[in-house]
């Protein structure tokens, strides 16, 4: 009887609307800032056999894998690509939701290189820190750099990027949402999520 009634009532309950959400950036507008911050990268260092080019899961490699795309097509060298994982290295282990750990991937012989890190959105400055904390158990890299796709502001730490796609002002309750052909499924955007 009881199973009857909570089936009516959630009958009843009218669904919760889609949050609202505001498309910022196209697949056009996407493919223009990579190729953008691609040129900054390559006028900023010269040397790309010592560059290396390390995404942040999830689309932080994606973007970090369209930006050594378009340098190769530009110079006919193709950076290294690595990966970093901050999951085990971020300060707020204990508030967020479990999150699958994937393997960093960079090269044994840092010393001396310059390690760009590629995230796809740049919110408190936290996954950037714990990103850098991940690296040095690694090595000593010569130079760190950060490139995002989109800068959203809200910073809670000293982080500068020092390549940006885009600036998004949005407020703080608001969510940045990248989607990619690769690994998403969709076609590219990158949309603002209203509460």
């Amino acid at each position: 009887m009881r199973s009857r009634e909570a089936a009516k009532e959630s009958a009843m309950t009218p669904p919760k609307p889609e949050p609202a959400t505001h498309v910022v950036m196209d697949a056009d507008a996407i493919r223009k800032a990579i190729r953008r911050i691609a040129h900054e990268i390559i006028e900023q260092n010269p040397d790309f056999s010592r560059l290396v080019l390390a995404g942040i899961p999830t689309r932080g490699v994606e973007v970090a894998r369209r930006l050594a795309d378009h340098i190769e097509t530009v110079e006919g060298v193709r950076p290294e690509l690595g990966v970093v994982d901050v999951s085990m290295h971020r300060d707020d282990l204990a508030t967020r939701r479990p999150t699958a750990v994937a393997a960093t991937q960079l090269p044994l012989d840092l010393e001396s290189r310059t390690l760009v890190l590629v995230d796809d959105v740049l919110f408190t400055g936290r996954s950037c820190r714990a990103a850098m904390d991940a690296v040095t158990s690694f090595g000593r890299p010569a130079r760190i750099q950060l490139a995002v796709l989109v800068d959203r502001g809200h910073r809670e730490l000293p982080i500068r990027p020092d390549y940006v796609g885009r600036n998004v002002p949005t407020e703080r309750d608001e969510k940045i949402r990248v989607r990619f052909e690769n690994p998403d499924g969709v076609p590219d955007s990158v949309a603002v999520v209203q509460p």
